[in-house]
Formats: C-alpha cells, structure tokens, sequence
C-alpha cells in the first residue's frame, strides 16, 4: 500500500526544510517555532527540551518539539554556540489574509526570512558586548590567497591579500566565528562551510561591492587585488544569502597590509593566551588570558577595540607613537581621565545599535541609544577639544565626535526618553511631536475613560458591585460578573447581549461598550500606523548618516581604549615603552601582567626581572629547575612586545623595545593534543614554523625544544636549533632549556650568552628565587621539585642512587655533550655536507644504461673503478 500523501502543512513544511538545507527550521506555529524530525531531535538534546511528536510520515510517528517566540533568542543563542545554523520560517500573512485568499481552509504562506548563523549575528542577547563577532571569506586566487572579513553588528569591514602559508595567520588574528570559502577548495579551511565557487569570482566581488556603496568605482576606497575582490564577492554573495536579500552595515572596505602589523600564528597565540587563556578540558576562556589583565575599557565597544589592537600589533613606529601619545596624555591628567570615563561609561552600544537598524531589526530602543550616543559624544567633544595640549590622535578623533546636531534633534523631539525595545504596541513617539497622532490618543484615551465610566454607571443600575469591563485578544471588551449574578442580565430587556459562560462568570457585551471598543480600536490602529510610519523615516534618517555615525562610535571606543591603557599602567605602575628601530629589547624590572595579577589576589609578590638583547647578544640561553620561572620568563617578555607595538604601556620600570616583525611562541603543545598529533610532533611542527619564517627583525621564544624525545635526539635538535637561530635566522630569542650541556655553545656563538632562574636548597628543601642571573645552572634540581610534587620518598631515594651512577659515568667519559666542541658551526656543517658530496653516485644516475654498448659498460666500469680507489 502506497504511503499516504503529506499533509499540506507537512508539504510546506519539507518544502522550507529543503530550501534550509543543513540548517535547523524553525518554523513558526502561532505562538511557537516547532521543529521536526531529525532537527526536532539535534535541538531537543541541545536545548534539553521535550522530545514528542506530531502525526505521521511514511507511517511513523514525526518527531518534533518547539520553543516560544518570545523567548526564542535564548534558545538561538544556545544553539548557535553549540555549532548549530538555524533557518527561520515565518509566517507571510495573518490567517484573515489566508482565508481571503483560498478561503476558510487555507494554510497560512510561510517563508525563511533569515538563517542565523554565528558570524551573522546583530541581536544584543545573541552577542557579547566586549568581543568582536567577525565572518570571514577565503579564497584562492592564481596562488595567491584572498581575505574578506567583517563584523555585520558595527560594519566594519576589511580585505587582505596574503599567501597559501600565511592563510592560517590571518584566520588566528582575525578569531572568526564563522568562515566561509568556495567549494572543491582542497586548501580550504578544516572549519569553513562551503559556497558556490561562482560567488568567489573577483569580477563578481567587485560589482557586489559597488552595489552595497552605491558607488561607480572603488578607486575611492583604495585599491584591491583581484583575490581580495574575490573574496568580497564570496563574503556579500553569503550575506545576500543569510539575509534573504537584505544585507546588513557595511562600511566602506579598509585594505590591510600583512606588513602593517606584527604577524603571530595560531600557536603562538594559543601560547600567550593574548584573547583566550588555554583550558583543560573545560576549554579556555577569557578568564586568565591577557586582555582580562589589561582590559580597564568601561565600553563594550572599548573592549573590542582592545582586542583587535592586542590580535593585530602595529608594526610601524610611525603608528605606534600616536596611541602612545594619547595614553601619555591622559596617564599624566588623573582628573581628566576620571571625569572622561565617567562619561563613557554611560553611553550605550550606539555602534551595535545601528548595525541593527541598518540590518532591519532595529528597534525604537535602538534609535534612543544612538539619539543618547550622539548626544553624549558631542559631550565628550566639547569637553575634550577645551583642553590644551591635544595630542595628534585626539585632534583626528574630535571631528568625529560632533556634526549630529540635526540627527539628534530630531530623534530627541520624535522619540520617548526611554523608548520601548518592541514597536508593535506603540508608545514610543513623543507627545508633541505629531498633533495628529497626539489627537488619536486623546480619542482613544477618551475612550478608555469612557468606558471606566461605563462600567462606573453599569454597577449602579445592576446593582452589582463585582460587574467589571475587561478586554483580551479573542473578545475584545466585555462585561464580566460573577454566575449567581447573571440571569438579570440574561432578561431580553436587560440591554446586554451574552457572549460566553466560563466557571463562575458570564460574559456580556453592551451597545454602548461596543460603540467606545470600536473608537478605540479604529484610534489605537491609526495611531500605531502612524507610529510605524515617524520610526520608518527615523529609520530612513540614520540609515542616511551611518558612516558618520559608525565615525563616532569608532572615535569613542579609541578614547576608552587610550583611557584604559592609561588606567592600567597607573593602577601597576607600568611604564611607556621607548620604541625604536634597532633590533633589541631592554626591559627592566619587567612583570608577566597575568601571573602578576594572580598573585596579588593572594597576597604574593610577583619577581620582576631584567632581559637586555641586541646585536651582539640577541640569544639568552635559559636555564634552571621546573617551576623556577623560565616559561613566564619567556613569555612576559614577549608581552611586554607585544603590549608596546599595540600602543600601550607595558608593566616594567623600563623598556626599550626594537620593532618586532614577527612573534613566535613555542611554549606548551596542549591544544594539538586531541588532534592526534604528539607532543613532540606539535613541538617539531612549530619549530619548523620559526626557523622558516623568522628574520632578524623577529623575536622568539623556545621552551624545552627537544624534551619530547631521547635524550640524545633532544639535546642534538635543541643544539641544532640554537644554533640555526644564532647564525641563520639571528632573531633574538629567548631560549629555555634543561640540557646543560648546550652551554657549550656559548664557547662558539658570540652572540650567545648563558643565564638561569635561580634556585637554593635549604636544610633539604628547594628554595625557588624566581630570578633570572647571568652564568649557566649548576644543575636541574630535578629531585628536588618532584619531591616538592609529592613524589614517594622511595621512589626519590632510588632516582638519587640513579642519578649518582649517571653522574660518575658522565665525569669519565665526558657526558653527552663529549666531542660537541669540535663540531663545526650550524653554517659550517652545512658547508661542509655540501662539499662532501656522493659524486659517483651522481655520475651513475646521470647515464642511461640501457643506451651503452658493451664496450662503453665495460669502459664505465675502469672508470668509476679508478675514481674510487683516488677517493672521488
């Protein structure tokens, strides 16, 4: 027996389901958004919601559950970071439109009128307010690899050209929730979802964006390459997409160059904890990551600033000097930063505000926050442009701030002081602001008053004090008295009209209550359309200035940003950094901002310590026992880079930084673990990384390269290695080690120096100093931290009888690093090998064989014979 045919709403239903395609359906039923099948069962486990079922398909029961639409967002929210997309389908028409249409029978039209996807996010309970939400676009171009990103909730948006090895780079600064790249791309990142590879044609890119700016040319914006286009093209193609047509703010398109900011891969990223402190198996967070120990913004819209400065360092001095200026500026004026972020903390999200009134789900709310934000900014200008001696920054910055007069007049005279986050039931015009509007509500008003009367006189004549007029959706008003009191309005000359008996009450209707209902009604709906028509043309009025809007939520998150740098360094008494153009760093009493800040919260004392690198020693060899601070060493240094190229001041009493082109970490392999690679791997894999890419310009930091192997492997890599950054790469680098035997090296490489974090042995116990001195460590006190980790006292007993063997083998015969000294330098050696060559071997495979005679054979044969006996 053939299956039944599908419901006609299970047909519209499986229709919308394959225009979704992998995306969840939210499909709008009434009150609820209902989901079905196998969507019904990924979101009831997700949500941990009920899991029933409605009818049938195919013969079995069809799985389904649903959330309420005036809570939905929670449950998107939940969803989308559960990795899930969801497609929306509303209702098109009221059930009075369908009727009129096919009649009574007639299913009301759905369609998908947005999908919500992670990175296409604009609704404030679906967003975190100090972190950028950014949708990225790849592509491929000839070789070369095309960037497009954006963040829809303020617009922002920017394209970068850079190549395949670079890609990954790129992605980690920019911490996208959300790629995107064309299909059959096998370099395509592991996490990207997949679009038609027509969207990513730069011609394509190119149109769309002249069409998103209603410009002729982009020669105005700057100047794109063909696989920057591309990528824009993929990125709006999947916006036009997500948004059914409608596409959200977008700013005009900045190009950034790679050269422009200081480079960072993934890893390294992952190892300084710059946005993200690295968990275990909870994952990380922001908690314990180095903007949560910087971060003094009283903006979301700061913090984000913030973030993006610390993802994406500035590698021109030229740019760093101006940030720096305007944090000195307000660091030396307390008075004046308080009174500053005073004000800045009031002010509302005006830049998330509008990227939802341009996306068209704005609100009257968000019309009062960028009425509030222009207001106050014209504030902040006049209170700001009075003070003397501005720094070049802020002079930029002022400009922004002001030139909303007749914006903000408007919405001011327009708008409620508080407006409403829904717009549906009105009430959100200003009295006074539309006289005819403000006559429907005194009609309507009267109205109400009038039936307040009504049922005043309706009590007298019945003679029932519990008769009351209420008012629902389904009836409208009605009279309501209790059911011991209703046959005497029952009786045929009573003048009141039943209408519905509920359990203790009966409801009537009166023509004089109909009569008020209607006026109220017919009022209430053409003040609502006039409403509806003033929040259009208010709509209209912003779209119209969003550029110069979005100018001045940018100018105020770069003050907060300035005024919370310089409230940070005075709170840890951080200093300004001296940025200069040699290759060298000099920090003195420098601090890790995070392991400091951990330790004041229990009363400790964080140990500052001095690192001085330059030409003629730009590699520290680091040594010392676990636990004495080596890691946080390392990685406070490269901080305080990091901290100073973004324009802040950085926690030392001194510091001197040379421009830094890249930063490379190579500290910890935790996040790779579950990938299935080892740790030695991850190690190798990183290290490859460094001695490929870094320059004299770069700064590096290696933490116990070579431990995850043989001993005598790691001491021959981690030797290698030092020795391939002193003479190849000459970076300099900060390198930590346990193998004392690469203290040899500093017999050999001049620009090498030895250095240890001190440690002392107390009445048996290990005494860690946490300070950095000159000269190599005299030993590991390896015991010693793991009897401080609970080893059994046994078990330390026998390692010491081990160690003791070790140790006396190791004085006879020279130890592991014997005949190491008489090793040629990294450059050397390789010379040398070059040199050495197989010579015959390469002869051999240089003759075709099977094209000799006998005789060239035989003839072939002396030859090689007498090359070997004169050693060629």
């Amino acid at each position: 027996m053939a299956d039944a045919a599908p419901t006609p709403m299970m047909a519209q239903y499986l229709a919308l389901k394959r225009e979704a395609g992998d995306c969840l359906l939210f499909y709008r039923m009434g009150d609820f958004f209902e989901l079905f099948f196998d969507d019904a069962r990924i979101a009831s486990q997700v949500l941990d919601i009920a899991l029933t079922s409605r009818g049938e398909h195919g013969g079995a029961p069809i799985p389904m559950c649903g959330v309420p639409v005036h809570s939905a967002e929670g449950y998107l929210a939940r969803l989308i970071k559960a990795g899930c997309r969801v497609a929306i389908a509303e209702q098109t028409e009221s059930p009075e439109e369908a009727r009129k249409r096919g009649g009574s029978k007639t299913l009301v039209a759905r369609d998908i009128v947005r999908f919500v996807t992670a990175g296409t996010l604009t609704e404030e309970a679906l967003l975190e307010p100090r972190r950028a939400n950014v949708l990225a676009a790849v592509c491929d171009v000839r070789g070369a690899c095309g960037v497009a990103a954006c963040d829809i909730s303020t617009g922002r948006m920017e394209l970068e050209e850079c190549t395949s090895d670079a890609l990954g780079a790129a992605l980690a600064r920019l911490g996208a929730s959300e790629v995107v790249a064309p299909e059959q791309w096998p370099d395509a990142p592991g996490e990207a979802i997949t679009r038609p590879r027509h969207d990513f044609a730069s011609d394509e890119g190119e149109a769309r964006l002249k069409g998103a700016h209603g410009v002729a040319t982009l020669d105005g914006f700057g100047q794109f390459t063909r696989p920057m286009l591309a990528a824009a093209g993929g990125l709006l193609a999947y916006l036009d997409h997500v948004g059914r047509g409608r596409l959200p703010l977008l700013l005009p398109p900045v190009v950034r160059g790679g050269a422009d900011v200081m480079a960072m891969d993934a890893a390294t990223r992952a190892s300084l904890e710059i946005l993200e402190a690295q968990g275990g198996s909870g994952g990380g967070g922001r908690a314990g990551s180095l903007i949560a120990a910087v971060d003094r913004c009283v903006t979301g819209a700061g913090a984000r600033q913030l973030a993006e400065d610390l993802a994406a360092p500035l590698a021109a001095r030229k740019a760093i000097e101006p940030r720096l200026n305007l944090v000195q500026w307000l660091y030396d004026d307390p008075l004046l930063r308080g009174d500053l972020r005073e004000v800045l903390r009031a002010l509302p999200d005006i830049g998330r505000a509008l990227g939802r009134i341009v996306a068209g789900r704005g609100s009257p709310r968000d019309l009062g926050q960028v009425r509030d934000g222009l207001g106050e900014a014209r504030r902040v200008h006049d209170f700001l442009h009075a003070k003397r001696d501005q720094p070049a920054l802020l002079q930029g910055l002022l400009p922004s701030l002001s030139g909303h007069g007749s914006l903000t007049d408007h919405l001011g005279r327009a708008l409620v002081t508080t407006p409403p986050t829904e717009r549906s039931q009105g009430g959100f015009i200003a009295e006074g602001y539309d006289h005819a509007l403000d006559e429907l509500r005194l009609v309507s008003g009267n109205a109400r008053r009038a039936i307040a009367a009504l049922e005043a006189r309706y009590r007298g004549e019945t003679g029932i004090a519990a008769l009351k007029i209420r008012h629902n959706g389904v009836l409208g008003y009605f009279i309501e008295v209790p059911s011991k009191h209703a046959d005497a309005l029952m009786a045929p000359d009573s003048g009141f009209t039943h209408r519905q008996t509920m359990a203790g009450a009966v409801r009537f209707n009166s023509l004089q209550l109909h009569e008020e209902a209607s006026r109220i009604a017919e009022a209430g709906g053409h003040a609502l359309a006039a409403e509806e028509a003033h929040f259009e043309v208010l709509v209209a009025e912003v779209h119209a200035a969003k550029e110069r809007i979005a100018a001045t939520a940018a100018a105020l998150a770069r003050l907060d940003v300035a005024a919370g740098q310089a409230e940070r360094a005075a709170e840890g008494g951080w200093c300004r950094p001296e940025i200069v153009e040699a290759p060298c760093l000099e920090v003195e009493d420098g601090r890790h901002p995070v392991v400091e800040a951990a330790l004041g919260k229990s009363g400790e004392r964080f140990v500052a310590n001095d690192c001085r690198l330059g030409p003629d020693d730009r590699l520290w060899l680091v040594g010392g026992p676990n636990m004495g601070g080596k890691s946080t060493f390392l990685r406070q240094n490269a901080l305080i880079v990091l901290l100073a190229q973004a324009g802040g001041f950085v926690p030392a009493a001194r510091a001197t930084v040379g421009l830094v082109d890249r930063l490379f970490s190579r500290v910890g392999a935790a996040d790779n673990l579950a990938r299935g690679r080892s740790t030695f791997m991850v190690e190798m894999v990183e290290t490859a990384a460094i001695l490929a890419q870094a320059t004299e310009n770069s700064f590096v930091i290696l933490d116990e390269v070579g431990r995850g192997t043989s001993t005598y492997d790691g001491l021959a890599l981690a030797w290698a290695v030092a020795e391939a950054i002193h003479e190849t790469n000459r970076s300099r680098c900060l390198f930590a080690t346990h193998y004392h035997e690469l203290a040899r090296l500093a017999e050999t490489c001049p620009a090498l120096s030895l250095h240890h974090v001190r440690a002392k042995e107390w009445k048996g116990e290990l005494v860690l100093l946490h300070e950095v001195a000159e000269g190599a460590a005299d030993r590991s006190y390896g015991l010693a931290v793991a009897k401080l980790a609970g080893v059994p006292k046994d078990v330390i007993a026998r390692a010491k009888a081990v160690l003791d063997k070790l140790e006396k083998g190791r004085a006879e015969t020279g130890g592991l690093a014997a005949g190491l000294g008489e090793l040629p330098l990294f450059a050397a050696a390789a010379q040398a090998e070059e040199e050495h060559r197989d010579t015959m071997r390469e002869r051999l495979q240089g003759f075709d064989i099977d094209a000799l005679s006998p005789r060239e054979a035989l003839e072939l044969l002396y030859e090689l014979k007498r090359d070997a006996a004169d050693g060629v």
